[in-house]
């Protein structure tokens, strides 16, 4: 138990320290983000939404908008391929996007590394082995996101969750960032063909 403890603290302040310094470098870039998104979509900058954060406690998600609101839209408000704009989607080939999440890392609701919060609706799609993804906090990037990203099929996506949450360690944390880098410069993986991000679960399933 004392040194289960004393390795969460070692990643609590790998989380800290890097959400830190990341907020610190990436300000001038974010502060140009934020004011591309106002003069092309207007108010508010950022997309705020509940995600169940570790143990599934709800926690408000932040990233920067990408893609019009669903109530102002003209075209099929349920299609998020449809709604992303232009500039929403140059920010999530670069994951420009996830840089608000710095701040959850900063509160202690995000970890730089885990697996990434989904929507509260699909808790109930869960299975028992599938639901230990909520043992450890969310990540902004994780093992899935470098085994295939947004391209891998849910089924995937959580084996490889539950993996990270069974075999964690600050060394594997630290590969997995690194390996991110790299795909973030190579844009592997954000999206599926006639999708934004991922189709959505319950839509896979049935």
């Amino acid at each position: 138990m004392r040194r289960n403890a004393l390795r969460l603290a070692c990643k609590r302040l790998l989380d800290f320290t890097g959400a830190l310094t990341g907020l610190i470098l990436f300000w001038p870039v974010m502060a140009i983000v934020a004011l591309v998104i106002r003069l092309t979509l207007g108010k508010p900058i950022l997309f705020r939404q509940v995600r169940p954060g570790r143990h599934e406690q709800p926690f408000t998600l932040l990233k920067f908008r990408s893609m019009v609101d669903a109530e102002f839209s003209t075209v099929d408000p349920s299609s998020d391929a449809v709604r992303l704009t232009k500039t929403g989607a140059i920010l999530r080939r670069f994951s420009l996007d996830e840089l608000p999440q710095l701040w959850n890392v900063l509160k202690g609701e995000m970890s730089l590394v885990g697996p990434r919060p989904l929507l509260m609706e699909y808790l109930d799609y869960y299975t028992v082995e599938q639901a230990k993804r909520h043992l450890m906090k969310p990540g902004i990037t994780g093992l899935a996101q470098i085994n295939g990203r947004n391209a891998l099929s849910w089924t995937e996506r959580f084996r490889l969750d539950v993996w990270y949450v069974e075999h964690w360690s600050l060394w594997l944390d630290l590969r997995i960032l690194m390996l991110t880098l790299g795909k973030i410069i190579r844009q592997e993986g954000v999206n599926q063909p006639g999708h934004a991000t991922m189709e959505k679960l319950g839509v896979e399933r049935r």
